[in-house]
């Protein structure tokens, strides 16, 4: 009989410090219909970029890669035009987008300074001690 009585107790404590609330649960996310068509965005854009590494690595050829990139461009096409015809996006998602984008100023124009290279005539917009194409030693140009 104690050892049924403890066991309960010790069920009890259980189930009352296990348990789950509805008061501790987060709030379930709203599902928009523009959600998923988004998230198939982000995907492509991914996989353009990897497929661009990748082709830049040497793993494909430029025959699979203009292939692999033109099936991804019309896969983006289409989802942009899902996108579009669902409707315009939902005000926090604006909101949000508005705010990761704040306005750059535009830079001042800056005079273009270009490092030539004395041996083989290769220019560079940055100074370097050695030439980036014929590899000889830059001479230090005021």
């Amino acid at each position: 009989m104690i050892i049924a009585l403890a066991a309960l107790i010790v069920i009890g404590a259980l189930f009352l410090t296990l348990r789950i609330s509805d008061k501790s649960l987060p709030p379930a996310e709203s599902e928009t219909p523009i959600k998923p068509l988004e998230e198939a965005k982000v995907r492509i854009y991914e996989a353009l970029r990897d497929l661009q590494f990748e082709y830049r690595v040497g793993k494909l050829s430029d025959a699979d890669y203009q292939a692999s990139k033109q099936a991804l461009q019309q896969e983006l096409a289409r989802v942009l035009q899902q996108m579009d015809a669902a409707g315009p996006a939902p005000k926090a998602v604006k909101a949000k987008a508005e705010v990761a984008k704040p306005e750059a100023p535009k830079p001042e124009p800056v005079e273009a300074k270009s490092y030539v290279c004395p041996h083989c005539e290769a220019s560079f917009k940055d100074p370097l001690k050695f030439c980036g194409e014929c590899g000889k030693p830059m001479e230090a140009q005021a």
